[in-house]
Parts: C-alpha cells; structure tokens; sequence
C-alpha cells in the first residue's frame, strides 16, 4: 500500500455502534469510544531444575468496558429506548463497533458478546455556559475476541 492511498485506512472519528438481539437498536455515531481492549493474565511457570529458565502460559482474558462519549443529538432517543429495554428486563445483546473509511466503507467491526449498559450520563446543564451537552454510554461485555470454550 503507497502513502497516497488512504482509501482503506479506518478513521477514528467514523464509526457506528449498533445492538442485536430480540430487538435491533441502532446507536448512530460517536465522537469516542473508549475501553476496546484486551488483556491476559499470563500464569509463570518455574520447573525446580530449569535454573531461571521459565514458562509462560496465557491466563484469564480481560476486558475493559467500552465508554462512548458524543455530543447529545437526536440519536440519544434511541440510546433511552434501549436503556429503557435493559432497565428491568435483560435482554442478551450483541454490540457492534464498526469503523469506516473517509468513503464511508466499512472497514473493520468488532462484536461485543452479551452487552448490558453499565451506566449512562449527561453533562450538568450551565445557562451561564455555552458549551455543547454530552452523554456518556458506559457497556459491559463478556468480550469480543473468539475464546469462548464451548462445553460439548
């Protein structure tokens, strides 16, 4: 790939989320997002007659929940009709983090397995101020890599 093609390159400031699951909850577009990562614990292993030789094995995989910070829109209507599909009842939703190109061309997507709201927030409203009100989506997942063991 040159230098001068960027057509395929994904933008951080071009992405959509979106949920599934009974119901389909399109979460439009986000200024950031926050938390898309993954971690190990690594396990050591010593053996008594390998001198300072040493084993590594991977442990449990971590995951931090996804922050999603935007500007609030017209959008956040449908981010309080999910919120209020999770308030009592729990639904089982995958989440989708879809990243696109200047051309609007999907780059790459990440599902988040079993996404629950974790918490939701609005800026304080300040008359005296004149800055644009934000809301904060915080989701817990079970992860978005695919290392779920399944029992047989």
């Amino acid at each position: 790939m040159g230098l001068s093609d960027t057509s395929t390159i994904g933008l951080a400031n071009r992405f959509v989320v979106s949920m599934s699951g009974k119901s389909e909850y399109d979460l439009g577009s986000w200024t950031k997002a926050e938390g898309l990562d993954v971690a190990w614990d690594i396990a050591e292993y010593r053996m008594g007659d390998g001198g300072n030789d040493r084993l590594y094995f991977p442990g449990n995989t971590k995951y931090t929940n996804v922050k999603l910070i935007r500007g609030v829109s017209e959008e956040t209507e449908k981010v309080k009709q999910w919120l209020n599909k999770n308030s009592w009842e729990m639904e089982v939703f995958a989440g989708s983090i879809q990243l696109y190109t200047t051309a609007a061309k999907k780059v790459t997507e990440w599902t988040l397995r079993d996404v629950m709201p974790a918490k939701w927030s609005i800026t304080s409203f300040d008359a005296g101020a004149s800055q644009v009100a934000m809301e904060t989506l915080e989701l817990v997942h079970r992860g978005f890599l695919e290392d779920e063991r399944k029992l047989s």
